[in-house]
């Protein structure tokens, strides 16, 4: 496939943050862009703000006749399954050259010199991260990242060619198909296990995709791959320590093999957000930005969208949005919530994630979110998944009132009422589906009201 002879792309899923990216940046690369997706989201109203046609029906007839032409280039994501879409049906029988997200990905990354972020957790925050010290430092870098930007309100930031920062999906193999010379991987916690059936064989997959680095690879120390190590207070190849609150930011002090700083600062929460800045500063460094340039970049850093984003920080409510949907990171943010708010009653609306998530991770789940003071419970967001008997929001509130008894499963329309009558001021909203969007009015109803 030769991107340079391709003019034309039809994205199937192109509301995907992914997907998204890749088109954004094909638009840049003067390519004409149109796509399908299942529902209207401020991520594809971007995109038709900059001419990109975008189709909410699965239906042939709506793809514009110039897009159904065989020279048409088709991208689809894994999240969508051929045989619930009629469009990824007709593709795949078509002349059409067909190809996953991933590998268009490998192809857009193949000429440059790539920093790929791999992980479980922690991915999407330590390549945007790393996005930013590169955007900061001059670096001409071209970033595809997993989730909004907040200093840049995008997925997709553009200065140059020469490096590509990518966040490496462990999803459906598609990692599997980069190229990349540096290498972070972030951790390897069970997951997925729609796809890879055990923690094992995702550990496998792993150190496949470790393989592939040309450069340099860093890990997490914990994490069962060679590499250099990075970690908070103990002995690694570059580590953190000195940690301690300050005006709500996290300080720190760093040591690499080739130098040392003192009084790092991030205004993200936890010392989960510490291991993402030392695996970006350890890139960073190998590709020559100086500790100094690094800490510098890092007092401007904002975060990403839903991860430990405060929606509403006031004397009588602290809304925090996270993108929180797998039991190790509730846990992750939990203990950066109690450092923040140390004695402070907590009530947390948590939604799960898919049917074989909810399930295989049960007693995880019920074990964390029991530790809140208030838990409210939404039915579960199945994405790309059918229901699962015996699998529902009702089995897990049941298995957490047999430990807090503060618990319910509610309606998203009941959200705000439940907050104000809870009399409690630190609020957390976590998951990975809709709940984005609820959030947002439930904002608008707190600020309203306060």
């Amino acid at each position: 496939m030769n991107i340079q002879n391709i003019h034309r792309i039809y994205f199937i899923g192109i509301g995907g943050i992914g997907m998204s990216a890749l088109a954004r940046y094909m638009l840049f690369m003067k390519k004409e862009i149109a796509g399908y997706d299942a529902t209207p989201s401020p991520v594809t109203q971007a995109l038709s703000d900059k001419g990109v046609y975008i189709q909410f029906d699965d239906n042939l007839d709506l793809v514009p006749d110039a897009f159904k032409e065989k020279e048409t280039l088709i991208v689809y994501t894994p999240a969508i399954r051929k045989e619930d879409n009629t469009l990824l049906q007709h593709f795949a029988h078509a002349e059409n050259i067909l190809v996953k997200r991933a590998k268009l990905l490998g192809e857009v990354t193949r000429d440059s010199i790539c920093l790929a972020v791999a992980g479980t957790h922690g991915k999407t925050t330590t390549s945007a991260m790393l996005t930013h010290i590169l955007y900061e430092a001059g670096l001409p870098m071209t970033a595809f990242l997993g989730g909004i930007s907040e200093n840049y309100q995008s997925n997709f930031i553009y200065t140059g060619k020469t490096y590509t920062v990518v966040e490496a999906d462990e999803y459906d193999y598609s990692f599997l198909q980069l190229h990349p010379d540096y290498t972070c991987i972030t951790s390897t916690d069970a997951d997925h296990l729609d796809i890879y059936k055990t923690g094992e064989n995702l550990q496998k997959v792993f150190s496949e995709f470790a393989q592939l680095t040309q450069r340099q690879l860093f890990v997490k120390k914990g994490v069962q791959i060679s590499g250099l190590k990075y970690a908070i207070d103990e002995p690694a190849d570059y580590r953190a320590y000195n940690i301690r609150v300050e005006d709500e930011k996290f300080i720190f002090d760093v040591q690499t093999p080739h130098a040392g700083i003192k009084d790092f600062a991030i205004s993200l929460p936890g010392s989960y957000n510490v291991l993402n800045a030392l695996g970006a500063i350890s890139m960073a460094e190998a590709v020559g930005v100086s500790l100094q340039k690094c800490k510098k970049a890092m007092t401007g850093f904002k975060g990403i969208e839903r991860r430990f984003s405060y929606r509403i920080h006031n004397e009588k409510y602290v809304l925090i949005d996270d993108y929180a949907h797998h039991p190790t990171e509730i846990r992750a943010f939990y203990r950066a919530l109690n450092a923040l708010y140390p004695g402070s009653r907590k009530l947390v609306v948590f939604q799960p994630h898919l049917y074989s998530r909810t399930r295989n991770f049960e007693k995880d789940f019920v074990a964390i979110l029991s530790l809140f003071d208030q838990v409210c419970i939404l039915p579960i967001y199945p994405a790309r998944e059918k229901p699962v008997p015996g699998v529902n929001a009702a089995r897990l509130v049941e298995k957490i009132k047999e430990f807090n008894p503060n618990v319910s499963l509610i309606a998203p329309a009941a959200i705000t009422k439940i907050i104000q009558a809870s009399g409690i001021r630190i609020i957390a909203m976590l998951g990975a589906g809709s709940i984005g969007q609820m959030v947002k009015e439930v904002t608008r109803n707190l600020q309203t009201e306060s």
